[in-house]
């Protein structure tokens, strides 16, 4: 059987993103995934997944590792051994797949595919070439153009998707907010960009609770303050809300699980909408467009997408807000929130 190694070197949310294309190429043969350690996780929820092999770019990442010789000449080891067909080299568009082509190559793999705007020279047999942003597709469907290359057959509905089963719901969450529903608010985001304050976030929740939603606020273990304080806050504007702080209390599965379990996700453009989506739960998105909506949205499911997408701060790739206010978000009510998640929930479930 045909060994493939598929390769995504970003953070979760890419993963994810990646899937359907890995699904794709698992179809004609056994698949190993090669992931950075912030979208491992992602990496071990994904079906066709054999196997996870981590490494730490120096050419990726926000805060990528200075250069290891070592550590890179013991990955092409274990790629050398491992003994791949094929590699396929998933990128985003601002990223060259060229560095891991050409430890492809070191490790003696027949055929290497990627996207590339820059001269391959012998790295890539087959090149892509994508169309600058806005233009170019969503990530999905790029991703769907190297696994094709690669020899998979185009699926006629790609989506997303995790393993299942998923874990059980965590104990903090209690039973009468499972059997009567719940919205989930994600405020916090990779990218700070991309994310809510807490004060906005809590005006969210508020508004979320006294149109009837009990309301799950989840984040990282890096994200309790940020919880705590929305949750917070928004006891102190609607007294009595049902409000869950669920912030560190799941790993990736765990999140997927409660998700799952969710009428609707609020939240930014970061992993837990890609994972609201690939375990089929609606998205209200607040998606901030320093990255183009139509490549990032939220896939294969039923989106409501807000957030200023004409804002100054366009197609800026910016990490931290350039503009004072975070008009792009800071302008979302919560008036609007409750409108688009009664557009998204089912009428049984989250009325009044």
């Amino acid at each position: 059987m045909t060994r493939i190694l598929a390769v995504r070197l970003d953070s979760d949310g890419d993963v994810l993103l990646t899937g359907p294309a890995i699904h794709a190429l698992s179809r004609i043969g056994t698949v190993d995934l090669l992931a950075s350690p912030s979208g491992a996780a992602a990496a071990r929820l994904l079906p066709g997944v054999r196997t996870v092999i981590e490494f730490d770019a120096p050419w990726s990442g926000f805060r990528p590792p200075p250069v290891d010789a070592q550590s890179t000449l013991d990955l092409v080891e274990v790629l050398r051994r491992n003994g791949y067909d094929r590699a396929a080299i998933f990128t985003s568009f601002h990223q060259s797949p060229l560095p891991m082509a050409l430890l492809a190559r070191m490790a003696g793999i027949g055929q290497v595919v990627g996207t590339s705007t820059d001269y391959p020279g012998s790295l890539l047999d087959v090149r892509l070439k994508r169309a600058d942003p806005p233009a170019g597709g969503h990530e999905v469907e790029a991703a769907l153009e190297v696994a094709v290359a690669a020899g998979a057959e185009r699926p006629d509905r790609p989506r997303l998707a995790v393993r299942e089963p998923l874990p059980a719901l965590p104990g903090e969450l209690p039973g009468s907010v499972r059997e009567s529903g719940f919205v989930v608010l994600h405020p916090g985001a990779s990218v700070p960009a991309r994310g809510l304050r807490p004060d906005h976030a809590a005006g969210l929740a508020a508004a979320l609770a006294r149109a009837g939603h009990a309301v799950v606020v989840t984040g990282g273990p890096g994200e309790r303050e940020l919880v705590a304080q929305t949750v917070a806050m928004a006891r102190q504007q609607c007294p009595g809300a049902v409000l869950v702080d669920l912030s560190g209390a799941t790993d990736l599965a765990g999140l997927a699980a409660v998700l799952a379990a969710a009428d609707c996700t609020v939240v930014g453009n970061t992993g837990p909408a890609h994972l609201s989506a690939a375990v089929g739960t609606p998205v209200v998105s607040l998606f901030a467009p320093v990255v183009p909506a139509g490549r990032w949205r939220p896939y294969g499911v039923a989106v409501r997408l807000l957030g200023d997408q004409q804002a100054p701060c366009r197609d800026s790739r910016a990490r931290d807000c350039p503009v004072p206010g975070h008009p792009c978000l800071g302008g979302i009510s919560g008036a609007e929130v409750v409108a688009a998640v009664a557009d998204l929930t089912p009428p049984s479930r989250g009325e009044t």
